[in-house]
């Protein structure tokens, strides 16, 4: 069990370096806790990943509450939770006070479009990951293509995606439980 400190530490380093929104969270979740501090499985992570795009609020801040939880209960999730705003919270009370100086500066808009560019292959870079790990059966494959597609065509909600999944897989489960009985 990870010191509440340990938490902190991690949720705040989580917390500073996530631009970009939840997507990036992912890369940081599954190194920092799968696969270095083995606090949660492969399995634990997708779980809390799709309940924190199906819940309100930030995707973050939903995913350390739910793995502060899962390594340390109530205190756990709280800390979690803290750890993952405070960075956030500062940088935006410095970008407030200077906002018209960054706003103008080159440099300042030059960094960010390299920001959103790594963003963007980091974010490829765990979905592929995650693709090889979790997708081990032709029906997965089935909804999750299926899932891509609606997604990029449709421009469907993740939360209408998540639900079209748990939907596909308790069918396919049922179907396959029927023909079992047919036997």
């Amino acid at each position: 069990m990870p010191s509440l400190w340990k938490i902190f530490i991690t949720f705040f380093k989580i917390g500073l370096f996530t631009f970009g929104g939840g997507g990036v969270l992912i890369a940081w979740i599954e190194n920092e806790l799968v696969q270095q501090k083995k606090w949660l499985s492969d399995e634990d992570f997708l779980d809390y990943y799709a309940i924190s795009q199906c819940t309100p609020g930030i995707i973050a801040v939903n995913v350390a509450t739910l793995v502060g939880y899962h390594v340390r209960q109530k205190i756990g999730a709280t800390v979690a939770t803290i750890a993952v705003i405070l960075p956030s919270v500062l940088v935006i009370t410095l970008i407030a006070v200077f906002m018209q100086d960054l706003v103008k500066n080159e440099t300042v808009v030059h960094a960010f479009n390299g920001i959103r560019a790594s963003v963007i292959a980091v974010i490829i870079g765990v979905v592929m990951q995650m693709l090889r790990k979790n997708i081990k059966n032709p029906i997965a494959m089935i909804i999750f293509a299926a899932a891509f597609l609606l997604l990029i065509i449709f421009n469907i909600s993740p939360f209408l995606m998540i639900l079209f999944g748990c939907i596909a897989g308790l069918v396919y489960q049922k179907s396959t439980h029927i023909r079992e009985m047919k036997k």
